[in-house]
């Protein structure tokens, strides 16, 4: 009824004659900013819209249809992407907010249009969240955003017009909204180059949320215009001579850096206003040909540095290397008149278009819609990695993902070929070699930066080039989450870990099942969960993964299930099998280990073991994790099992350290990578048991293409020892890499 009432009345739709001219404006707007114009399509919109709000207000007390225009204006202004864009932006809150539905707007505009209302309207309820940052919410932009890149850029129009008018709104409202701004919004505006609307997100949310710094900064940035004027052209006045001499053609203008970088910078120095001395730019934008538009820029340069002194640690050049999100200028501090410093960035006219409305620029240079759609895919890439790991361990785990890649500190580093890429700063070489491949990331065992052997965990820098050791036994590590850096390196270990759990609960259950079978035990899901229960596990899954992985003896449950099936039909059977149960810890507790301290002193009432899975030896950062049965097994705090226990089950972790004791061999293991040359076994054989006097219990070696790979466990006496051992073994030629090494071995020690 809603939607035919329209069709049957919109010839006789009286549209106020403001609105009207407005929309005139928007199609002489879009005609100058767009590459088509399907001027009957967006009157279309404008109309229906006009009518499905016409009984609306808004909370400034304008009639509706104001919001809509304005958004349409800003998208066609500051993105100027694509005419169903406008469509969308004029129509963004019909179905969302009227009696409008998605398959009229189908049936009215198609099925692309639709899909774009479809996507805004999907998101606009998670805006509605008083906390932004939920993962669900974030998840809903990103799905919008995968389906259709210009609901993104629609919503960006909507959420800046809106804090363009946020007076309007409720201060409880105007804080929220203003920090989902500056949260999201604006890196996310950054991430995509729209530098322009990004610095309005900044200064407008700054302006909300500190309102006294803001009326500071531009209080002080207006009193000091006359003088900042001045010598603005003191520094443009010569500049501008020269380069008309050279024959350019160009637009050059002083501008002052956006308020809140200034807050930023004023904040990271701690210093006020006036100390704070760049907070203006002076910008050379050239009208040169696109073939010579890079080679330009650098005789610009050059003009520049014949006038003024350079700071070379000051100059960067993101022309050869663009930013991430397709930013290109140099950029170079001088020394000025008077001593004073100054900012000068120099680009070309479409290297300024696209820093202002970013990725949409592209579809206005490129040459071809091809070209163009492979440069909108490249972003599209982007948010679906950010997706690809559907259920991340810990909801925020995605949120904090999704933040990481959004800022714009970036370094870049080589590959052995030459091959640039791109990485946050901070990155690791486990980040460059997810980035490099998957397969690559999952099989990283070592890495060498400008040829040197280092950690996986060593901080990349701008420069670097990046050669990863790759091994097919190798598999990511829990250690690999604390120093990763990229989403795609942290969604695809956890999946990893995740994968391992999953693996080992099978496990579990397997040895469960076959084990049960032997003792003849038919045990139901609930009666598994009173077991597990019983032995204060939170779950059966939790019992599971711990059999599977070694963490616990599964003849403990079986021994506890088995008292419990024999006394279930008797009474008293609960105090019954609380007393086996009890006597059953006391019998586990009849011997100790002197190698150890407990609570600072050295325990010989407690069942001790070393966990296979990491071979702690003396010098380790050790813990203990108290079993069901009352033993304690010591890990090392690097154990790939240690975030498990600590976080899901410490009340069952106790301090554990080394006593003096002498004389006590501990197995260990190493992983050595090298050249595949004749005597390369003998060299490392000799080493360890000739030289270092080291017993060498079982060793393993495997060659391809000229490179070998062994596993050698040993006994060793502490991490001094070990050390040694490692330090003597990388100076034999041809070894690249020697790694300590994690497994699980039959034949541990135990004292």
């Amino acid at each position: 009824m809603f939607e035919s009432s329209f069709i049957s009345g919109s010839r006789r739709l009286d549209v106020d004659e403001r609105y009207v001219k407005e929309l005139d404006e928007l199609i002489d707007l879009c005609r100058l900013n767009l590459v088509s114009v399907d001027e009957e399509m967006i009157r279309r919109a404008f109309r229906l819209g006009f009518w499905a709000h016409k009984d609306d207000i808004r909370n400034s007390g304008e009639p509706y249809i104001a919001h809509p225009l304005a958004v349409a204006r800003i998208y066609v202004e500051q993105i100027g992407f694509d005419d169903v864009g406008v469509a969308a932006a004029l129509l963004h809150d019909v179905v969302e907010d009227t009696e409008l539905s998605i398959e009229f707007i189908r049936d009215s505009f198609g099925d692309t249009l639709a899909l774009i209302i479809d996507g805004l309207t999907k998101i606009s309820g998670a805006f509605e969240s008083r906390d932004i940052t939920q993962a669900e919410n974030v998840r809903k932009l990103m799905l919008s955003m995968a389906s259709d890149i210009r609901v993104i850029f629609v919503k960006f129009a909507d959420r800046l017009h809106n804090m363009r008018t946020l007076d309007s709104m409720p201060l409880h409202k105007r804080h929220r909204i203003a920090n989902e701004t500056i949260a999201l919004f604006a890196p996310l505006a950054h991430r995509f180059g729209f530098f322009a609307i990004k610095s309005e997100y900044e200064d407008l949310s700054l302006k909300y949320l500190h309102p006294e710094e803001y009326e500071q900064i531009t209080v002080g940035l207006q009193d000091g215009r006359k003088e900042r004027e001045l010598y603005i052209n003191k520094v443009i006045d010569p500049l501008e001579n020269k380069l008309r001499d050279h024959g350019f053609e160009f637009e050059i203008y002083g501008r002052s850096k956006n308020l809140y970088s200034i807050f930023q910078k004023m904040k990271r120095q701690g210093k006020p206003l006036d100390e704070v001395y760049d907070v203006f730019a002076i910008r050379i934008v050239l009208n040169s040909q696109e073939s010579k538009g890079k080679e330009d820029c650098w005789r610009v340069y050059s003009v520049v540095t014949d006038l003024f002194k350079p700071l070379p640690e000051r100059f960067r050049d993101f022309i050869s290397v663009p930013k991430s999100n397709g930013y290109q200028s140099l950029h170079t501090t001088v020394v000025g008149p008077d001593g004073r410093k100054v900012e000068i960035q120099i680009r070309t006219r479409e290297m300024h278009d696209i820093a202002e409305k970013g990725v949409a620029a592209h579809w206005k240079y490129k040459e071809s819609v091809e070209d163009a759609d492979t440069e909108m895919e490249r972003f599209l890439t982007w948010v679906r990695d950010l997706l690809e790991n559907p259920e991340p361990e810990k909801a925020t785990d995605f949120v904090k993902d999704f933040s990481l890649n959004l800022y714009d500190k970036e370094i870049y580093v080589f590959s052995p070929r030459g091959d640039l890429m791109t990485l946050p700063r901070g990155a690791t070489p486990v980040d460059f070699a997810f980035m490099v491949h998957t397969e690559v990331g999952y099989h990283c065992i070592g890495a060498k930066v400008n040829g040197k052997m280092v950690p996986l965990s060593y901080e990349l820098g701008s420069g670097d080039q990046v050669e990863v050791i790759t091994s097919k036994k190798q598999s990511p590590s829990a250690d690999w989450i604390k120093f990763v850096v990229t989403q795609k390196a942290r969604s695809r270990v956890r999946q990893a870990i995740n994968e391992r759990r999953r693996k080992a609960e099978e496990t579990g259950r397997e040895i469960w099942e076959k084990r049960a079978e032997r003792k003849k035990l038919s045990l139901s899901k609930q009666e598994l969960a009173h077991l597990a229960k019983r032995l204060k596990f939170p779950s059966i899954e939790q019992m599971f993964y711990e059999i599977g992985s070694g963490l616990f003896d599964v003849s403990e449950a079986l021994k506890l299930a088995v008292l419990h099936s024999q006394g279930e039909h008797e009474e008293g059977s609960e105090d019954r099998l609380k007393l086996h149960f009890e006597q059953f810890v006391d019998s586990a507790q009849e011997s100790g280990s002197p190698a150890l301290l407990i609570d600072g002193e050295v325990q010989t009432d407690l069942v001790t073991s070393y966990a296979s899975c990491c071979n702690p030896i003396p010098g380790d950062e050790v813990f203990g994790f108290l079993s069901r049965a009352g033993a304690v097994k010591i890990h090392r705090v690097g154990c790939k099992n240690a975030p498990n226990l600590i976080l899901n089950q410490a009340d069952r972790i106790i301090a554990v350290d080394w006593s003096r004791q002498k004389d006590i061999r501990f197995v260990s293991g190493l992983r050595v990578m090298g050249e595949d040359r004749v005597g390369m076994l003998n060299d490392v054989t000799t080493v360890i048991s000739k030289n270092l006097k080291t017993n060498i219990r079982s060793l393993t070696i495997s060659t391809d293409d000229g490179v070998f790979e062994g596993t050698i466990i040993l006994l060793v006496s502490d991490l001094d020892h070990l050390r040694r051992l490692i330090e003597r073994i990388k100076r034999i030629e041809g070894v690249h890499g020697v790694y300590r090494f994690e497994q699980q071995y039959e034949d541990d020690v135990q004292l």
